[in-house]
């Protein structure tokens, strides 16, 4: 190479650095697009909905909640991956970011992400309409002992978090269910109500405004201790049946975006989940706050990854 060229393509290099740097330095310049995996309404799109509501007082430019639901959150947390990682679209993940890897849905993984910061964190449940003859979980049970293979339970989606905690239940009670596929919990508690499902796997927070509405009822919960929202209600391990699954969900973004960027989302998250006013509209929703750093965060994703794979090869999901 002749010494111009090289000068030319050091000063190339030089100045694309300088205008990255100064980018991350400005960031955030405009509105920032929070993507949300699932349909409107369920307890991703409410945590992503309070966040970027609350978010405002330490920013400069407004978060722009995008739902882009399909293939158990698939196709949203690949939205985020294929844009450019510069902070300007950020994921709402969940716990299906640690599932799909083991169903080979995906080519990407937790490791993909940098992981901002866990903002909540609550347990599976088993809804029923409230005039259900099922009084119990084990009347559900029992009934699908009796006719294997055609209780209709929701979930939302195929291979998604709500889909493996209604296997774990099958699998450690016995019975067959009907698995019943749709794209978010919010779409499924409206088939529930509909009567186009007997039941729906689901988190207590997502179906509590059915539930305080009087319209549905919650056999159990898949905690090692009960709902402090609903305390009258059992646990599976208190009927017998030893599950436990719960959903996270945090915010991520693309593992290239600069460090000056993601520092300045981990402080906005940090002082935003510290706000009341977050943890008062996920309380005022049923649905738990639970906060943990980005380095926490990664340690729960990559943990759980490992959980869904080996509960995926024993069970043989596809």
């Amino acid at each position: 190479m002749r010494r111009s060229e090289f000068l030319v393509l050091a000063s190339a290099t030089a100045c694309a650095a300088f205008t990255g740097g100064a980018a991350a330095q400005s960031f955030p310049s405009r509105p920032i697009e929070i993507v949300v995996p699932v349909a409107p309404g369920g307890g991703t799109d409410i945590v992503a909905r309070a966040f970027a509501e609350v978010a405002r007082k330490y920013l400069p430019q407004p978060m722009v909640v995008l739902n882009r639901p399909g293939a158990s959150g698939a196709i949203g947390m690949q939205e985020v991956l294929n844009a450019r990682p510069d902070g300007y679209k950020v994921g709402l993940v969940y716990s299906d970011l640690a599932i799909l890897p083991g169903l080979k849905r995906v080519r990407f993984s937790s490791d993909d992400f940098n992981m901002i910061a866990l903002l909540n964190a609550d347990p599976g449940s088993v809804v029923v309409p409230v005039d259900s003859p099922w009084r119990s979980i084990e009347d559900m049970v029992a009934e699908a002992k009796r006719r294997p293979g055609t209780v209709k339970l929701g979930n939302s989606g195929p291979g998604s978090i709500w889909h493996m905690a209604a296997a774990a239940m099958e699998d450690k009670v016995g019975a067959e269910f009907l698995h019943v596929p749709f794209t978010g919990s919010a779409p499924g508690l409206a088939a529930l109500m509909g009567n186009h499902l007997e039941a729906v796997a689901t988190s207590p927070g997502e179906a509590s405004a059915y539930v305080q509405g009087g319209k549905m009822r919650i056999l159990a919960v898949m905690a090692e201790e009960r709902a402090s929202d609903f305390p009258e209600v059992p646990t599976l391990k208190e009927r017998g049946f030893d599950v436990s699954v719960s959903v996270w969900r945090g915010l991520a973004v693309h593992h290239s975006t600069p460090a000056p960027v993601v520092a300045t989302l981990t402080e906005v998250a940090r002082r935003t989940a510290e706000d009341p006013a977050f943890r008062d509209a996920l309380a005022r929703a049923s649905l738990t706050f639970t906060y943990a750093d980005g380095d926490a965060f990664r340690a729960l994703a990559n943990h759980d990854r490992e959980v869904f794979r080996q509960l995926i090869e024993r069970l043989h999901i596809e």
